[in-house]
């Protein structure tokens, strides 16, 4: 039975301290959408999305109004599109005809972004997965609401390192493609090693083979509920600072869990999980440096950083198991710099470098992502720096992901602004020192020797 004192605290988590649900995300499965006509594949991929998805958007303004939670954005993410396309997709500019029916319809939808756009090349690339990854482009230039990802590599497979070497100039091409509009395509891609089937977070989100034909995935956020909760305990031993911790993720957890339960039973579609992620926004004080800081670090960055981040990203998994049965997606602490009023402030004052970023991304959830970098950045620069974000994931079985931004004809102490909950960045210096003999190797990055469980 909730009691008045948990509404009370419940409000003020919500009017006070950034206390919001990111999404309501609807997986729906587009394979029964193949066919080997283009134009009738994205008839029914049209046809398919529209009659689960009709009501997404004013089913979350409801509960939002209901319950007085605010529900940040509605998204649809859907099967890899490399899969469904397979048959009738001879070259990348059919691709970029399924991207733009897809644009359409989550236009015609009010979503705010739909994720899928998508191959799954952790151990091989077949030609439909290669044809997507070279529409990707085009693809994100040319709409307005659709995100990619493509799946490098697992703990299982070890890194398609030929796919990594591809994505290092395709990032370079999105970039290039929308230098107009400050490379921001690049901000709807993402490459991830060890993607989940049911991450609710663009722009990595897609719907997994292994997932029921429609399903509600929702991802929660509060950092500023946990900073206020630790502002109450300053100088507290590391007990209880785990503690308060633990218990705030779970009061977090419960109010996605609520909404997650009220959209299943008004769409009619069943419940996936509940994403605990911490994730920032531009917002001031909802921001994941800023906790960081509060546990006792001057910036993000600092020594003490990567443990402080191990501890929170710990805590917060052991509160949100014990308020839903069903955890997944992603679940952690987001580090996003443009999207993090807190990294972006320490970036500015030199606490904060890439290779800190990359450190931190052992401990927390996915990877480097929103970080700006030259437009002059080489390819095979960015390729090694997804093998090595790669290669963190797969070594230690966790997700993790980049999603970086060379910013056409800008450089180094140079901002760029991407508008929205995407916030704005500094452009951060990058290791120019030469990868291209070592990605320009052929094949794959076996898997490690502890992937060997069977």
């Amino acid at each position: 039975m909730i009691n008045i004192n948990e509404v009370v605290e419940t409000n003020k988590m919500i009017e006070q301290e950034n206390l919001d649900v990111r999404t309501i995300t609807m997986g729906i499965n587009l394979l029964d959408c193949a066919d080997t006509d283009l134009v009738v594949c994205c008839d029914k991929i049209y046809n398919k999305i529209k009659g689960y998805a009709y009501d997404l958007v004013r089913t979350g303004e409801d509960i939002s109004h209901d319950f007085g939670i605010p529900i940040v954005n509605k998204r649809v993410s859907i099967t890899p599109i490399s899969l469904v396309g397979a048959a009738c997709c001879k070259t990348p500019d059919d691709y970029v005809f399924i991207a733009k029916t897809l644009d359409k319809v989550a236009r015609e939808l009010g979503i705010n972004f739909m994720g899928g756009y998508s191959a799954i090349v952790s151990k091989g690339m077949t030609k439909s997965d290669e044809l997507l990854i070279k529409s990707i482009p085009r693809a994100m230039a040319e709409t307005e609401f659709l995100c990619s990802s493509v799946n490098v590599g697992s703990t299982k497979t070890g890194i398609n390192m030929d796919a990594v070497r591809l994505l290092g100039g395709i990032v370079k091409q999105t970039a290039e493609l929308t230098k107009e509009r400050d490379s921001i395509g690049c901000a709807k891609l993402v490459v991830l090693c060890n993607a989940p089937d049911d991450n609710p977070f663009m722009a990595g989100a897609f719907h997994g083979v292994s997932e029921a034909d429609a399903i509600i995935n929702v991802g929660v956020s509060g950092p500023g509920v946990v900073k206020y909760a630790l502002e109450q305990i300053r100088g507290a031993s590391f007990e209880v600072l785990c503690e308060t911790i633990k218990k705030t993720a779970f009061k977090i957890t419960r109010v996605g869990q609520l909404v997650a339960q009220e959209a299943s039973r008004r769409l009619g579609v069943p419940f996936g999980i509940i994403d605990l992620s911490l994730a920032p926004t531009p917002a001031v004080g909802d921001s994941v440096a800023d906790i960081l800081h509060e546990i006792g670090l001057e910036y993000a960055g600092a020594p003490g950083t990567t443990a402080a981040l191990a501890l929170l990203n710990d805590q917060v998994k052991k509160g949100g198991v014990m308020a839903s049965s069903y955890v997944g997606g992603l679940s952690g602490a987001f580090i996003p710099v443009s999207e993090d009023q807190g990294m972006i402030d320490a970036v500015e004052m030199g606490a904060l470098t890439i290779e800190k970023l990359e450190a931190m991304t052992c401990v927390c959830s996915v990877g480097l992502d929103m970080i700006a970098i030259p437009g002059d950045t080489p390819a095979t620069t960015i390729a090694g720096i997804i093998a090595d974000e790669s290669a963190i994931g797969m070594i230690n079985q966790k997700t993790t992901a980049v999603r970086i931004i060379p910013v056409i004809g800008k450089g180094v102490g140079e901002q760029v602004e991407f508008g929205g909950l995407l916030g704005y960045a500094p452009i951060m210096p990058v290791n120019r020192f030469d990868c291209s003999n070592f990605v320009n190797r052929k094949g794959r990055i076996p898997a490690p020797i502890h992937s060997f469980k069977n």
